[in-house]
């Protein structure tokens, strides 16, 4: 399983966890699976099948969006970092 870490705006829709455990062996299938057991995160972090254009998703710390979107690859022991973007200014 590969770890995927929550920041503090998606904690609620992931009862508190700082990290949790999903597996897949795509992104897709890595936010499928855990989608699955916090169903309020689709909303948050996909719009119309795809990433939602203010969501970034590393994996490694690589943007996937700069390798194969929700096709990129996750191994087993791969860190996910789920990161909405921020408004202000």
């Amino acid at each position: 399983m590969s770890r995927v870490r929550i920041p503090p705006t998606l904690r609620t829709e992931t009862e508190g966890a700082r990290e949790v455990e999903a597996k897949g062996g795509t992104v897709r299938e890595l936010l499928d699976d855990l989608m699955s057991r916090f169903p309020a995160l689709r909303g948050q972090l996909l719009a119309e099948d795809d990433l939602a254009p203010f969501v970034n998703v590393y994996v490694e710390g690589e943007d996937v969006r700069t390798r194969d979107g929700l096709e990129t690859p996750v191994e087993e022991s791969e860190t996910v970092i789920l990161l909405p973007a921020m408004a202000g200014g």
